[in-house]
């Protein structure tokens, strides 16, 4: 993480040196003024504004990888492995709120709020297929950011904040070994993290005429243990996008994104490791790449002036999974956000 944040500020000051002299500051008063719609914390508000935003984002992962390579789903299961069930696909949704306001120029205020749906299909030693679901608020989150410096059509910004428990650790679901009665579902299914943890990001960002570019990195790090005896792993990235913009009201972006999350710590005494691999920490982490391509559209005059419309549509560049794990798909995001 530290090598990031040196990564964007070494680029900050080179970019700095490197523009023209000019008093005007970076806006976000057009098209491409916010990032993809995927990133969060992208930017701040000026004394007094507030925005509120709604994000619809769908998620999907299928087949499996061990490390980096696409395996069969039967190299998952006994005989050739210890497990009895595999997963073969999970997809899920998010709905988000959230609303920023700034008391000053400094500083913007952020809280989100979001509910996850998400099911799991799964196929066993024996051939039997089976699907288990769960649903809820995840975790709530409130941040500060702080805004270094904003000049020369550039702005420098960082954010800290914390992620509230307010989600379920305890979802349960029916499965064909506990039919009629539900048990306790492995960890990719439950809703949040159930611990306290700090979230912390540093933004770059930089516009042209016609052109502006971004970049970020940002890191979730969990503190202690939650209610059974597990952590979930730390999650580190770096995401850096660029966006064109096409007139007054439409810009389009492509973005970068490099990442990792570390494994579980610790186990949940109530799932069997050996039953199926999603209750296994030992299948858990990742490193990996994703590229996403999307546009904005931006009211820059009128009775909806100031209301935006962000979409992306995502797809991994590589993935190299701790074990074994279900491979991730695309990831569509779509957004509105307005601000007042």
């Amino acid at each position: 993480m530290k090598k990031y944040i040196c990564a964007i500020i070494f680029m900050a000051i080179q970019l700095v040196s490197a523009q023209e002299d000019t008093k005007t500051n970076w806006s976000g008063s057009r098209p491409d003024g916010h990032a993809p719609i995927s990133i969060m914390g992208d930017h701040t508000h000026g004394k007094g504004e507030f925005m509120f935003s709604y994000r619809y984002m769908y998620m999907n992962m299928e087949d499996l990888n061990r490390g980096s390579e696409n395996v069969a789903f039967s190299n998952a299961l006994r005989p050739n492995d210890v497990y009895m069930v595999t997963p073969t696909s999970m997809p899920m949704q998010m709905h988000m709120l959230g609303m920023m306001y700034a008391p000053t120029d400094k500083i913007t205020l952020m809280a989100m709020v979001n509910y996850l749906l998400q099911e799991m299909d799964h196929l066993t030693a024996m051939n039997g297929t089976f699907t288990t679901e769960s649903s809820g608020f995840g975790d709530t989150k409130i941040a500060a950011l702080y805004k270094f410096f904003n000049n020369k059509r550039q702005q420098l910004h960082g954010q800290i904040g914390i992620s509230i428990p307010t989600d379920s650790i305890d979802e349960e679901d029916v499965t064909p070994a506990s039919s009629p009665s539900e048990v306790i579902l492995p960890y990719p299914m439950q809703i949040g993290s159930g611990t306290w943890d700090t979230e912390i990001a540093i933004t770059y960002l930089k516009q042209w005429s016609e052109f502006s570019f971004g970049a970020q990195a940002r890191t979730t790090l969990r503190i202690g243990e939650n209610g059974n005896e597990y952590r979930l792993g730390n999650k580190y990235s770096f995401n850096t996008w660029t966006a064109f913009m096409a007139n007054n009201w439409l810009s389009f972006s492509g973005r970068i994104e490099l990442g990792a999350v570390d494994k579980i710590n610790g186990i949940n005494p109530d799932l069997n490791p050996m039953m199926i691999i999603t209750a296994d920490t030992a299948n858990s982490g990742m490193t990996y790449a994703n590229a996403g391509l999307g546009f904005n559209l931006y009211a820059f005059k009128g009775s909806l002036k100031d209301l935006r419309l962000g979409f992306e549509a995502a797809m991994p560049l590589f993935q190299n999974m701790n074990g074994i794990q279900l491979r991730n798909k695309e990831t569509i995001t779509l957004g509105l956000q307005y601000a007042l």
